[in-house]
Protein backbone atom coordinates (compact mmCIF):
# COMPACT_ATOMS: atom_id res chain seq x y z
CA UNK A 1 0.00 0.00 0.00
CA UNK A 2 1.20 3.49 -0.82
CA UNK A 3 0.62 5.71 2.21
CA UNK A 4 -0.21 8.74 0.10
CA UNK A 5 -2.26 6.78 -2.44
CA UNK A 6 -4.27 5.21 0.39
CA UNK A 7 -5.52 8.63 1.40
CA UNK A 8 -6.48 10.05 -2.00
CA UNK A 9 -10.19 9.87 -1.15
CA UNK A 10 -11.70 11.96 1.62
CA UNK A 11 -12.54 10.35 4.96
CA UNK A 12 -14.03 11.72 8.16
CA UNK A 13 -13.29 10.34 11.62
CA UNK A 14 -15.06 11.13 14.87
CA UNK A 15 -12.77 10.76 17.85
CA UNK A 16 -14.59 9.95 21.08
CA UNK A 17 -11.66 11.51 22.96
CA UNK A 18 -8.60 13.11 21.35
CA UNK A 19 -5.24 14.13 22.76
CA UNK A 20 -4.48 17.43 21.08
CA UNK A 21 -0.96 17.87 22.41
CA UNK A 22 -1.70 19.59 25.71
CA UNK A 23 -5.16 18.36 26.64
CA UNK A 24 -7.76 15.67 26.02
CA UNK A 25 -10.87 16.90 24.20
CA UNK A 26 -14.13 14.93 24.00
CA UNK A 27 -15.91 14.61 20.67
CA UNK A 28 -13.48 15.74 17.97
CA UNK A 29 -14.27 15.44 14.26
CA UNK A 30 -11.30 15.10 11.92
CA UNK A 31 -11.71 15.51 8.17
CA UNK A 32 -9.02 14.12 5.85
CA UNK A 33 -8.25 14.21 2.14
CA UNK A 34 -5.24 13.13 0.07
CA UNK A 35 -3.68 11.57 3.16
CA UNK A 36 -3.70 14.73 5.27
CA UNK A 37 -5.91 16.30 7.91
CA UNK A 38 -7.96 19.11 6.39
CA UNK A 39 -10.04 20.18 9.39
CA UNK A 40 -10.37 19.51 13.13
CA UNK A 41 -13.64 20.31 14.95
CA UNK A 42 -13.63 19.87 18.75
CA UNK A 43 -16.88 19.77 20.68
CA UNK A 44 -18.77 17.40 18.39
CA UNK A 45 -21.14 15.50 20.65
CA UNK A 46 -21.91 12.66 18.22
CA UNK A 47 -20.43 11.27 15.00
CA UNK A 48 -21.49 13.35 11.99
CA UNK A 49 -23.24 11.52 9.12
CA UNK A 50 -20.75 9.36 7.24
CA UNK A 51 -18.01 9.64 9.87
CA UNK A 52 -16.15 6.60 11.20
CA UNK A 53 -16.20 6.54 15.01
CA UNK A 54 -12.94 5.85 16.83
CA UNK A 55 -13.95 5.06 20.40
CA UNK A 56 -11.33 5.45 23.10
CA UNK A 57 -8.48 7.96 23.24
CA UNK A 58 -7.03 8.91 19.86
CA UNK A 59 -3.47 10.22 19.71
CA UNK A 60 -1.27 11.04 16.72
CA UNK A 61 0.20 7.98 15.06
CA UNK A 62 3.28 6.80 16.96
CA UNK A 63 6.82 6.92 15.57
CA UNK A 64 9.23 4.05 16.16
CA UNK A 65 12.47 5.97 15.62
CA UNK A 66 14.84 2.99 15.85
CA UNK A 67 14.23 -0.50 14.49
CA UNK A 68 16.24 -3.51 13.36
CA UNK A 69 13.43 -5.52 11.78
CA UNK A 70 15.34 -8.80 11.65
CA UNK A 71 15.85 -8.75 15.43
CA UNK A 72 12.18 -9.69 15.75
CA UNK A 73 13.31 -13.26 15.03
CA UNK A 74 15.41 -13.19 18.22
CA UNK A 75 12.56 -12.62 20.64
CA UNK A 76 12.57 -15.29 23.39
CA UNK A 77 15.46 -17.17 21.73
CA UNK A 78 17.99 -14.80 23.30
CA UNK A 79 16.45 -15.21 26.76
CA UNK A 80 17.90 -18.70 27.12
CA UNK A 81 20.84 -18.64 29.52
CA UNK A 82 22.76 -15.53 30.53
CA UNK A 83 25.46 -13.31 29.08
CA UNK A 84 26.15 -9.77 27.91
CA UNK A 85 25.50 -7.55 24.92
CA UNK A 86 28.43 -9.23 23.19
CA UNK A 87 27.11 -12.79 23.62
CA UNK A 88 23.69 -11.58 22.44
CA UNK A 89 25.43 -10.12 19.38
CA UNK A 90 26.82 -13.54 18.46
CA UNK A 91 23.28 -14.97 18.34
CA UNK A 92 22.14 -11.96 16.30
CA UNK A 93 24.92 -12.54 13.76
CA UNK A 94 23.67 -16.10 13.22
CA UNK A 95 20.20 -14.86 12.29
CA UNK A 96 21.60 -12.09 10.09
CA UNK A 97 23.63 -14.63 8.11
CA UNK A 98 20.49 -16.53 7.06
CA UNK A 99 18.54 -13.60 5.62
CA UNK A 100 17.89 -13.16 1.90
CA UNK A 101 15.89 -10.38 0.24
CA UNK A 102 12.85 -12.65 0.15
CA UNK A 103 13.06 -13.90 3.73
CA UNK A 104 13.87 -10.42 5.00
CA UNK A 105 10.83 -9.04 3.19
CA UNK A 106 8.57 -11.65 4.79
CA UNK A 107 9.96 -11.04 8.30
CA UNK A 108 9.89 -7.25 8.01
CA UNK A 109 6.36 -7.24 6.61
CA UNK A 110 5.17 -9.22 9.62
CA UNK A 111 7.17 -7.11 12.10
CA UNK A 112 5.87 -3.88 10.59
CA UNK A 113 2.33 -5.26 10.74
CA UNK A 114 2.91 -5.91 14.44
CA UNK A 115 3.97 -2.26 14.74
CA UNK A 116 0.76 -1.11 13.06
CA UNK A 117 -1.21 -3.17 15.58
CA UNK A 118 0.67 -1.23 18.28
CA UNK A 119 -0.38 2.16 16.87
CA UNK A 120 2.94 2.83 15.10
CA UNK A 121 2.46 4.65 11.81
CA UNK A 122 6.13 5.30 10.92
CA UNK A 123 9.35 3.39 11.51
CA UNK A 124 13.00 4.33 11.26
CA UNK A 125 14.71 1.19 9.96
CA UNK A 126 18.42 1.22 10.83
CA UNK A 127 19.51 -0.92 7.90
CA UNK A 128 22.96 -2.46 7.47
CA UNK A 129 22.32 -5.92 5.95
CA UNK A 130 23.21 -4.79 2.45
CA UNK A 131 24.88 -7.69 0.62
CA UNK A 132 25.10 -11.47 0.45
CA UNK A 133 26.68 -13.18 3.50
CA UNK A 134 30.15 -13.26 1.91
CA UNK A 135 29.95 -9.55 1.11
CA UNK A 136 29.14 -9.96 -2.58
CA UNK A 137 26.57 -7.38 -3.75
CA UNK A 138 23.28 -8.71 -5.05
CA UNK A 139 22.51 -8.15 -8.74
CA UNK A 140 20.49 -5.22 -7.47
CA UNK A 141 22.85 -3.73 -4.85
CA UNK A 142 19.85 -2.28 -2.97
CA UNK A 143 17.78 -5.47 -2.97
CA UNK A 144 17.67 -5.71 0.82
CA UNK A 145 16.70 -2.07 1.33
CA UNK A 146 14.04 -2.30 -1.35
CA UNK A 147 12.64 -5.40 0.38
CA UNK A 148 12.23 -3.37 3.57
CA UNK A 149 10.54 -0.48 1.78
CA UNK A 150 8.11 -2.89 0.11
CA UNK A 151 7.47 -4.64 3.42
CA UNK A 152 6.49 -1.38 5.13
CA UNK A 153 4.16 -0.45 2.27
CA UNK A 154 2.44 -3.83 2.42
CA UNK A 155 2.07 -3.53 6.20
CA UNK A 156 0.53 -0.09 5.77
CA UNK A 157 3.08 2.06 7.60
CA UNK A 158 5.58 4.71 6.59
CA UNK A 159 9.31 4.01 6.65
CA UNK A 160 12.48 6.06 6.80
CA UNK A 161 15.17 3.68 5.58
CA UNK A 162 18.28 4.73 7.48
CA UNK A 163 20.84 3.18 5.17
CA UNK A 164 23.87 2.47 7.32
CA UNK A 165 27.62 2.66 6.75
CA UNK A 166 29.52 -0.24 8.35
CA UNK A 167 33.21 -0.68 7.51
CA UNK A 168 35.21 -1.99 10.48
CA UNK A 169 34.97 -4.26 13.51
CA UNK A 170 36.32 -1.68 15.93
CA UNK A 171 38.02 1.69 16.26
CA UNK A 172 41.71 1.88 15.44
CA UNK A 173 44.28 4.61 15.20
CA UNK A 174 45.24 3.04 11.86
CA UNK A 175 43.46 4.24 8.74
CA UNK A 176 40.45 2.06 7.94
CA UNK A 177 39.81 0.70 11.44
CA UNK A 178 40.04 -2.92 12.57
CA UNK A 179 39.30 -5.57 9.91
CA UNK A 180 35.77 -6.91 9.59
CA UNK A 181 34.92 -10.32 10.98
CA UNK A 182 33.43 -12.98 8.72
CA UNK A 183 29.94 -12.26 10.10
CA UNK A 184 30.25 -8.55 9.26
CA UNK A 185 31.23 -8.85 5.61
CA UNK A 186 27.69 -8.46 4.31
CA UNK A 187 27.32 -5.14 6.12
CA UNK A 188 30.12 -3.35 4.30
CA UNK A 189 30.37 -1.34 1.07
CA UNK A 190 34.16 -1.08 1.43
CA UNK A 191 34.35 2.72 1.64
CA UNK A 192 32.07 5.63 2.46
CA UNK A 193 32.25 6.76 -1.17
CA UNK A 194 31.02 3.37 -2.37
CA UNK A 195 28.24 3.50 0.24
CA UNK A 196 27.21 6.96 -1.01
CA UNK A 197 27.13 5.76 -4.61
CA UNK A 198 24.91 2.79 -3.73
CA UNK A 199 22.54 4.80 -1.55
CA UNK A 200 22.23 7.56 -4.13
CA UNK A 201 20.85 4.97 -6.55
CA UNK A 202 18.09 4.00 -4.09
CA UNK A 203 14.80 5.55 -5.16
CA UNK A 204 11.35 5.58 -3.60
CA UNK A 205 8.24 5.88 -5.73
CA UNK A 206 6.25 7.57 -2.97
CA UNK A 207 8.05 9.93 -0.53
CA UNK A 208 4.87 10.03 1.52
CA UNK A 209 5.38 6.37 2.30
CA UNK A 210 9.18 5.99 2.21
CA UNK A 211 12.10 8.33 2.81
CA UNK A 212 15.81 7.55 2.53
CA UNK A 213 18.02 8.61 5.41
CA UNK A 214 21.60 7.88 6.42
CA UNK A 215 23.29 6.25 9.36
CA UNK A 216 26.73 5.61 10.75
CA UNK A 217 26.53 2.33 12.58
CA UNK A 218 28.83 3.41 15.43
CA UNK A 219 32.35 4.59 16.09
CA UNK A 220 33.23 0.89 16.24
CA UNK A 221 32.08 0.31 12.68
CA UNK A 222 32.99 3.59 10.94
CA UNK A 223 36.59 4.82 10.82
CA UNK A 224 36.96 8.48 11.70
CA UNK A 225 38.20 9.43 8.25
CA UNK A 226 34.98 8.09 6.65
CA UNK A 227 32.44 9.88 8.85
CA UNK A 228 32.37 13.24 7.08
CA UNK A 229 31.32 11.63 3.79
CA UNK A 230 28.10 10.35 5.33
CA UNK A 231 27.39 13.63 7.12
CA UNK A 232 27.89 15.50 3.84
CA UNK A 233 25.58 13.09 1.97
CA UNK A 234 22.85 13.60 4.57
CA UNK A 235 23.18 17.39 4.34
CA UNK A 236 23.17 17.38 0.53
CA UNK A 237 20.00 15.23 0.48
CA UNK A 238 18.33 17.01 3.43
CA UNK A 239 18.11 13.59 5.05
CA UNK A 240 18.09 12.48 8.70
CA UNK A 241 21.32 10.99 10.04
CA UNK A 242 21.38 8.45 12.88
CA UNK A 243 24.15 6.70 14.83
CA UNK A 244 24.46 4.23 17.71
CA UNK A 245 26.36 6.18 20.36
CA UNK A 246 28.10 4.99 23.53
CA UNK A 247 25.87 1.96 23.93
CA UNK A 248 28.65 0.04 25.67
CA UNK A 249 31.46 1.11 27.99
CA UNK A 250 33.80 -1.12 25.97
CA UNK A 251 33.03 1.02 22.91
CA UNK A 252 33.97 4.15 24.83
CA UNK A 253 37.20 2.62 26.11
CA UNK A 254 38.26 1.46 22.64
CA UNK A 255 37.48 4.88 21.16
CA UNK A 256 39.55 6.67 23.79
CA UNK A 257 42.44 4.28 23.22
CA UNK A 258 42.33 4.75 19.44
CA UNK A 259 41.49 8.45 19.22
CA UNK A 260 42.13 9.97 22.63
CA UNK A 261 38.55 11.16 23.02
CA UNK A 262 35.02 9.92 23.63
CA UNK A 263 32.74 8.83 20.78
CA UNK A 264 30.64 12.00 21.12
CA UNK A 265 33.74 14.20 20.90
CA UNK A 266 34.97 12.24 17.87
CA UNK A 267 31.63 12.75 16.11
CA UNK A 268 31.70 16.45 16.91
CA UNK A 269 35.21 16.73 15.45
CA UNK A 270 34.03 15.20 12.17
CA UNK A 271 30.87 17.25 11.71
CA UNK A 272 28.39 14.50 12.55
CA UNK A 273 26.49 16.17 15.41
CA UNK A 274 23.73 18.65 14.65
CA UNK A 275 19.94 19.12 14.33
CA UNK A 276 19.49 16.50 11.58
CA UNK A 277 21.36 13.87 13.65
CA UNK A 278 19.89 11.46 16.20
CA UNK A 279 22.14 9.60 18.64
CA UNK A 280 20.65 6.23 19.53
CA UNK A 281 21.03 5.00 23.13
CA UNK A 282 23.61 7.59 24.32
CA UNK A 283 23.89 5.50 27.46
CA UNK A 284 27.40 6.06 28.81
CA UNK A 285 28.19 9.75 28.47
CA UNK A 286 30.41 12.26 30.23
CA UNK A 287 29.13 15.69 31.23
CA UNK A 288 31.10 17.08 28.30
CA UNK A 289 29.40 14.59 25.94
CA UNK A 290 25.98 15.72 27.15
CA UNK A 291 26.91 19.34 26.53
CA UNK A 292 28.17 18.54 23.01
CA UNK A 293 24.97 16.70 22.11
CA UNK A 294 22.62 19.23 23.65
CA UNK A 295 24.32 22.40 22.44
CA UNK A 296 24.39 21.05 18.87
CA UNK A 297 20.66 20.19 19.06
CA UNK A 298 21.46 16.58 18.23
CA UNK A 299 18.47 14.39 19.05
CA UNK A 300 18.56 11.34 21.31
CA UNK A 301 16.57 8.16 20.69
CA UNK A 302 16.09 6.14 23.85
CA UNK A 303 15.19 2.45 23.53
CA UNK A 304 14.45 1.47 27.14
CA UNK A 305 13.03 -2.03 26.57
CA UNK A 306 16.12 -3.05 24.58
CA UNK A 307 18.56 -1.26 26.88
CA UNK A 308 17.16 -3.14 29.87
CA UNK A 309 16.89 -6.43 27.95
CA UNK A 310 20.57 -6.28 26.97
CA UNK A 311 21.65 -4.99 30.40
CA UNK A 312 23.17 -1.92 28.73
CA UNK A 313 22.33 0.60 31.44
CA UNK A 314 20.12 3.67 31.81
CA UNK A 315 21.02 6.66 29.68
CA UNK A 316 20.97 10.25 31.02
CA UNK A 317 17.77 11.23 29.21
CA UNK A 318 16.81 13.99 31.68
CA UNK A 319 20.21 15.65 31.44
CA UNK A 320 20.27 15.32 27.65
CA UNK A 321 16.87 16.96 27.26
CA UNK A 322 17.81 19.72 29.69
CA UNK A 323 20.94 20.36 27.63
CA UNK A 324 18.82 20.82 24.48
CA UNK A 325 18.57 17.33 22.92
CA UNK A 326 15.04 16.39 21.68
CA UNK A 327 14.03 12.91 22.88
CA UNK A 328 12.47 10.21 20.72
CA UNK A 329 11.79 6.51 21.31
CA UNK A 330 12.46 3.22 19.52
CA UNK A 331 11.85 -0.49 20.01
CA UNK A 332 15.29 -1.38 18.56
CA UNK A 333 15.69 -5.16 19.03
CA UNK A 334 11.92 -5.71 19.47
CA UNK A 335 12.10 -7.50 22.79
CA UNK A 336 8.61 -6.01 22.76
CA UNK A 337 6.98 -3.74 20.19
CA UNK A 338 5.12 -1.23 22.32
CA UNK A 339 5.83 2.50 22.13
CA UNK A 340 3.60 3.13 25.15
CA UNK A 341 5.88 0.81 27.13
CA UNK A 342 8.96 2.63 25.80
CA UNK A 343 7.52 5.94 27.00
CA UNK A 344 6.58 4.49 30.38
CA UNK A 345 9.94 2.78 30.77
CA UNK A 346 11.90 5.98 30.16
CA UNK A 347 10.13 7.61 33.09
CA UNK A 348 10.19 4.54 35.34
CA UNK A 349 13.88 3.87 34.71
CA UNK A 350 14.62 7.42 35.83
CA UNK A 351 12.52 6.90 38.94
CA UNK A 352 14.57 3.83 39.83
CA UNK A 353 17.81 5.72 39.36
CA UNK A 354 16.81 8.86 41.28
CA UNK A 355 14.16 7.51 43.67
CA UNK A 356 11.96 10.41 42.60
CA UNK A 357 8.76 10.42 40.52
CA UNK A 358 7.56 12.68 37.74
CA UNK A 359 10.52 13.53 35.49
CA UNK A 360 8.22 13.88 32.46
CA UNK A 361 4.51 14.52 32.16
CA UNK A 362 2.41 12.05 30.23
CA UNK A 363 2.07 14.69 27.50
CA UNK A 364 5.85 15.02 27.20
CA UNK A 365 6.23 11.25 26.94
CA UNK A 366 3.54 11.05 24.24
CA UNK A 367 5.35 13.77 22.28
CA UNK A 368 8.56 11.73 22.47
CA UNK A 369 6.60 8.76 21.09
CA UNK A 370 5.01 10.80 18.32
CA UNK A 371 5.98 14.31 17.13
CA UNK A 372 9.65 14.22 18.14
CA UNK A 373 10.07 10.73 16.72
CA UNK A 374 8.52 11.71 13.40
CA UNK A 375 10.81 14.76 13.21
CA UNK A 376 13.83 12.51 13.82
CA UNK A 377 12.68 10.45 10.82
CA UNK A 378 12.47 13.44 8.50
CA UNK A 379 8.75 14.21 8.93
CA UNK A 380 8.62 17.39 11.03
CA UNK A 381 4.96 18.04 10.16
CA UNK A 382 3.76 14.72 11.60
CA UNK A 383 2.76 13.63 15.09
CA UNK A 384 -0.01 16.17 15.71
CA UNK A 385 -3.76 16.23 15.15
CA UNK A 386 -4.19 19.51 13.31
CA UNK A 387 -4.92 20.72 9.77
CA UNK A 388 -2.07 20.10 7.34
CA UNK A 389 -0.56 17.21 9.28
CA UNK A 390 -0.47 13.66 7.89
CA UNK A 391 -3.73 11.88 8.69
CA UNK A 392 -2.06 9.32 10.97
CA UNK A 393 -3.94 8.33 14.13
CA UNK A 394 -3.84 5.67 16.85
CA UNK A 395 -6.73 4.94 19.19
CA UNK A 396 -6.20 3.40 22.64
CA UNK A 397 -9.12 1.65 24.32
CA UNK A 398 -10.25 3.21 27.60
CA UNK A 399 -12.41 0.25 28.59
CA UNK A 400 -9.94 -2.66 28.74
CA UNK A 401 -8.96 -4.38 31.97
CA UNK A 402 -5.86 -2.16 32.03
CA UNK A 403 -7.53 1.17 31.31
CA UNK A 404 -11.10 0.92 32.62
CA UNK A 405 -12.17 3.28 35.38
CA UNK A 406 -9.94 6.26 34.70
CA UNK A 407 -11.48 9.61 33.83
CA UNK A 408 -11.21 10.33 30.08
CA UNK A 409 -9.82 13.78 30.91
CA UNK A 410 -6.63 12.09 32.11
CA UNK A 411 -6.52 9.77 29.10
CA UNK A 412 -2.90 10.71 28.35
CA UNK A 413 -1.84 9.43 31.77
CA UNK A 414 -3.92 6.30 31.23
CA UNK A 415 -2.33 5.64 27.84
CA UNK A 416 1.25 6.08 29.05
CA UNK A 417 1.11 4.58 32.52
CA UNK A 418 -1.56 1.86 32.20
CA UNK A 419 -2.19 0.88 28.58
CA UNK A 420 -0.15 -1.38 26.34
CA UNK A 421 0.07 -2.15 22.64
CA UNK A 422 -2.71 -4.69 23.20
CA UNK A 423 -5.06 -1.79 23.92
CA UNK A 424 -4.61 -0.15 20.51
CA UNK A 425 -7.97 -0.45 18.81
CA UNK A 426 -7.46 1.53 15.60
CA UNK A 427 -4.53 2.71 13.48
CA UNK A 428 -5.07 5.13 10.61
CA UNK A 429 -2.28 5.94 8.14
CA UNK A 430 -2.74 8.63 5.49
CA UNK A 431 -6.45 8.65 6.22
CA UNK A 432 -6.87 4.90 5.71
CA UNK A 433 -7.84 2.38 8.37
CA UNK A 434 -4.86 -0.01 8.62
CA UNK A 435 -5.96 -1.50 11.94
CA UNK A 436 -9.70 -1.56 12.62
CA UNK A 437 -11.13 -2.88 15.88
CA UNK A 438 -7.78 -4.51 16.62
CA UNK A 439 -7.57 -6.36 13.29
CA UNK A 440 -4.97 -5.58 10.63
CA UNK A 441 -6.78 -4.84 7.38
CA UNK A 442 -3.84 -5.62 5.05
CA UNK A 443 -2.08 -8.58 6.72
CA UNK A 444 -4.93 -10.96 7.60
CA UNK A 445 -3.14 -13.08 10.22
CA UNK A 446 -0.14 -11.27 11.73
CA UNK A 447 0.77 -13.99 14.29
CA UNK A 448 0.94 -16.63 11.56
CA UNK A 449 2.92 -14.31 9.31
CA UNK A 450 5.44 -13.78 12.13
CA UNK A 451 5.63 -17.48 12.98
CA UNK A 452 6.17 -18.51 9.37
CA UNK A 453 8.78 -15.84 8.69
CA UNK A 454 10.75 -16.72 11.81
CA UNK A 455 10.53 -20.47 11.20
CA UNK A 456 12.04 -19.95 7.75
CA UNK A 457 15.20 -18.56 9.39
CA UNK A 458 15.83 -21.45 11.76
CA UNK A 459 18.92 -23.50 10.84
Amino acid sequence: MSASAAGTSAATYWLEHAWLGTRVEPGVTVETAHGRITAVYPGTQAPPPGATALRGLTVPGLANAHSHAFHRALRSEVQVGSGTFWTWRDVMYGTAARLTPDTYHALARAAYAEMALAGITAVGEFHYLHHAPDGTPYTDPNAMGEALIAAAAEAGIRITLLDTLYLSSGPSAERGGAPLTRQQLRFSDGTADAWAERVSALRTADPGQALIGAALHSVRAVPADQMATVAAWAEAHDAPLHIHLSEQTAENDACREAHGRTPAALLADHGVLGPRTTAVHATHLTDQDIELIGSSRTGTCMCPTTERDLADGIGPAVALEAAGSPLSLGSDSHAVIDLLEEARAMELDERLRTRRRGHWTAAALLRAASATGHAALGRPDAGVIEPGAPADLATVALDSVRTAGARPAIGAETAVFAASAADVRHTVVAGRHVVQDGVHTLVPDVPTALADAIAALRP
